[in-house]
C-alpha cells in the first residue's frame, strides 16, 4: 500500500459515494488505476462493505443504549455459545468482548426505553449464560461512527 492507496481508503471513509472518475481526479491517476486499485483495497481486504449510514431518528431508532453484560462463567464455551445468540439478534449493533468488570458490552438501538423494557425483558436477559446486565442509556451522542485516522 503506497500514499495514492491511503488517500483512496481517507477519501471513500469520507464519502463512499464518489464515483471513480471523481476518485481518480482526487487523487491524480486515471480512472482505470484507480478502478484496478479501489478493486484490489476491497480484494486485499482494506475495504470490507460499503454502506449508507441511516439517520436513526428517521427509522424510529432514536434512543442508543449500552449494555454491559456479565456472564455467570468465563470460559470459552459460555463465550462461544453467548457470542452465537447475540449474533442473532438484529437490533444489537455491536458486541466487543472487553477486559474489565464485563466481559461484553452490546450497542443497541430501539425507538424509546418501553422499546429497550421488552427487548430487556424478552431477549436480553434469554441470552446463555448472562449472570449480569447494566444498561446505559446514551443522553447525547457527541461522537460516532468517526473515520479512521491513518
Amino acid at each position: 500500500m503506497d500514499k495514492i492507496d491511503k488517500k483512496i481508503l481517507r477519501l471513500l471513509q469520507q464519502d463512499g459515494r464518489l464515483s471513480n472518475a471523481d476518485l481518480a481526479e482526487k487523487v491524480n491517476v486515471s480512472t482505470a488505476t484507480c478502478h484496478r486499485r479501489t478493486h484490489q483495497l476491497f480484494k486485499d481486504g482494506y475495504i470490507s462493505e460499503v454502506r449508507a449510514l441511516i439517520e436513526p431518528e428517521k427509522v424510529e431508532r432514536g434512543a442508543l443504549v449500552l449494555v454491559g453484560v456479565v456472564l455467570d462463567r468465563s470460559t470459552q464455551e459460555s463465550f462461544a455459545t453467548f457470542e452465537l445468540a447475540v449474533a442473532t439478534l438484529s437490533f444489537v449493533l455491536d458486541c466487543h468482548l472487553v477486559a474489565g468488570d464485563f466481559d461484553y458490552f452490546l450497542k443497541v438501538r430501539v425507538k424509546d426505553i418501553a422499546d429497550f423494557n421488552k427487548l430487556h425483558s424478552e431477549q436480553l436477559l434469554a441470552l446463555p449464560n448472562v449472570r449480569q446486565l447494566r444498561t446505559f442509556f446514551v443522553m447525547k451522542e457527541v461522537k460516532d461512527n468517526a473515520p479512521l485516522d491513518f
